[in-house]
């Protein structure tokens, strides 16, 4: 296997910490500028495509959602070649039509995460990134056309809000939430989308629906509902993979994705390579500053 082929990579989120059927394994321990990732990289085959897996909370589920290092995951795919991402996470649902075991591929985020670094640019390098648009609509189309082939039950569209966590929310938060019309509620999705948009990598996420959070009574989210039903979503997951990496690697993205850090460099170029930080992202940025 040619690891300088591996463009699509996937993310796990609990209950995600491997993928069935992959072949030719090599595990990558790949230090970054910002720290080590969750895991080792875990690089593959699976049916013939070259592909990479990182469990976000390690495989052993040792990191709470605020002590995941965010850009050393994603700096380290972007290391490797990666172009493409589709993530998975664990959600509770905020609308009564959107049940457990059901997905929801969204097309909107809400941050509200409070103490997680959101960017790789700083100390003298000043980037302001679009993410009006925060997911390649491109990688989501494809997302929903394999979910519908499968015939999962599924919700095309609806907004993620990203909570600090580790705590569920108040009753009195999950309704407020629900007067937003938000649609789905987790802990992992900020700043991941972010620093892959500034990474100009395609990304999209895969909602796996564990719970009604806390607004419906009786149904109140406990972390032993998760657990359970997170078993059964992890199947679902591990289905569309499955099915879905050869459909990614035969796709001509023509997004603007890739170039996503075009128009948003605003420090000039010679100030951005004189910058003490420049070694740190010229991953990113060397193609315009070179």
């Amino acid at each position: 296997m040619k690891e300088d082929l591996v463009k699509i990579a996937f993310i796990g989120g609990s209950g995600l910490y491997e993928i069935d059927g992959i072949a030719d394994v090599v595990e990558k321990d790949i230090d970054t500028p910002f720290g080590k990732p969750s895991d080792k990289i875990i690089i593959g085959n699976l049916n013939g495509i070259n592909c990479a897996f990182l469990p976000r909370h390690s495989r052993n589920h040792t990191l709470m959602p605020s002590e995941i290092n965010q850009r050393a995951n994603i700096y380290a795919l972007k290391s490797i070649g990666v172009e493409k991402i589709v993530s998975f996470t664990a959600s509770g649902s905020l609308k009564e039509n959107i049940k457990p075991k059901e997905i929801v591929i969204p097309d909107q985020i809400f941050d509200r995460t409070k103490n997680r670094p959101s960017t790789f640019f700083e100390n003298g390098i000043v980037v302001h990134v679009s993410f009006a648009e925060p997911f390649c609509n491109e990688i989501r189309d494809l997302i929903h056309k394999t979910v519908g082939d499968l015939a999962l039950e599924h919700h095309f569209g609806g907004t993620y809000v990203c909570i600090e966590g580790p705590q569920f929310s108040t009753k009195a938060e999950s309704e407020v939430y629900r007067q937003l019309d938000f649609s789905l509620i987790g802990m992992t999705i900020c700043p991941e989308a972010k620093l892959a948009r500034e990474s100009e990598i395609c990304y999209a996420n895969i909602s796996l629906i564990t719970d009604f959070d806390s607004w419906k009574f009786g149904s109140e989210v406990t972390n032993d509902a998760v657990v359970l039903v997170s078993q059964t979503n992890s199947s679902t997951a591990k289905k569309i993979i499955k099915n879905l990496a050869d459909k990614l690697e035969k796709m001509e993205i023509k997004c603007s994705c890739r170039n996503a850090l075009r128009s948003a460099i605003m420090t000039s170029y010679d100030k951005v390579k004189t910058s003490p930080h420049y070694k740190n992202v010229s991953l990113l940025l060397g193609k315009y500053c070179e």
